[in-house]
């Protein structure tokens, strides 16, 4: 297997866009409608060698070359996994439901959502890096929907755990008061 280094991808002004996202690879940016998303770079690497590949398995070890030379001596586990987290909480990404980043448990990560590759030179819609079998523009607007929902359910549930741990408490309390009533009767 090639040794793709993250330093191959290609920086000819050429943006990858999933979601709500497009990344620069030629500024070394992420951008969320617009505006830019602070990303350390080793996780920015990280990202575009997913989006690269996106819809394909990219193994641990190629993580591993790709954001660390061979003379780097680092806890590589630990490192994927916190550039990892750093890319999932810029992307705003939960781990257990996930939007954009799979994880394949002790094998490597796929990057799920559609990417679009757009040339500075041209805005080719077409010119997918993947893209199931639909129209490109479509598919954007789908997927743009499905993050949409999946957030807002992720939210939701939030709002809901919390809420359950609030009306935990006052019953404990509830309790705790009608006990001491109850003793001191």
């Amino acid at each position: 297997m090639p040794d793709r280094r993250i330093s191959e991808v290609k920086h000819c002004g050429d943006l990858l866009r999933f979601g709500l996202f497009e990344l620069d690879t030629e500024a070394g940016q992420l951008y969320k409608t617009g505006r830019v998303v602070r990303l350390q770079p080793k996780p920015f690497k990280l990202l575009c060698l997913l989006a690269e590949r996106a819809g394909t398995l990219v193994p641990r070890e190629e993580i591993q070359k790709a954001l660390w030379s061979s003379d780097t001596f680092v806890d590589f586990e630990q490192g994927v996994n916190f550039a990892i987290k750093q890319v999932r909480d810029a992307l705003g990404e939960d781990a257990e439901r996930p939007l954009y980043i799979q994880t394949v448990p002790k094998r490597g990560y796929r990057f799920l959502a559609p990417v679009e590759r757009v040339s500075a030179q041209e805005d080719d819609p077409d010119d997918a890096i993947f893209r199931p079998p639909t129209d490109g523009r479509l598919n954007k607007l789908l997927w743009m929907h499905v993050t949409e929902l999946k957030l807002a359910e992720s939210q939701r549930l939030a709002r809901r755990a919390l809420a359950l741990k609030i009306g935990a408490g006052a019953a404990a309390i509830l309790l705790a008061l009608l006990a001491v009533f109850l003793f001191l009767r």
